[in-house]
């Protein structure tokens, strides 16, 4: 016997809120870490 769950479909502006939760604090340490980089280099 095999069991089948429902899938319910993730809401547009859940999944945006989520990848704004993620990417913007990545961004913010991408920049930062550049910015430190190029300090190194000069």
């Amino acid at each position: 016997m095999s069991t089948v769950q429902t899938v319910h479909p993730t809401s547009k502006a859940k999944l945006v809120v989520f990848w704004l939760y993620v990417m913007i604090p990545l961004a913010w340490g991408v920049i930062n870490t550049l910015s430190q980089a190029t300090k190194l280099f000069k």
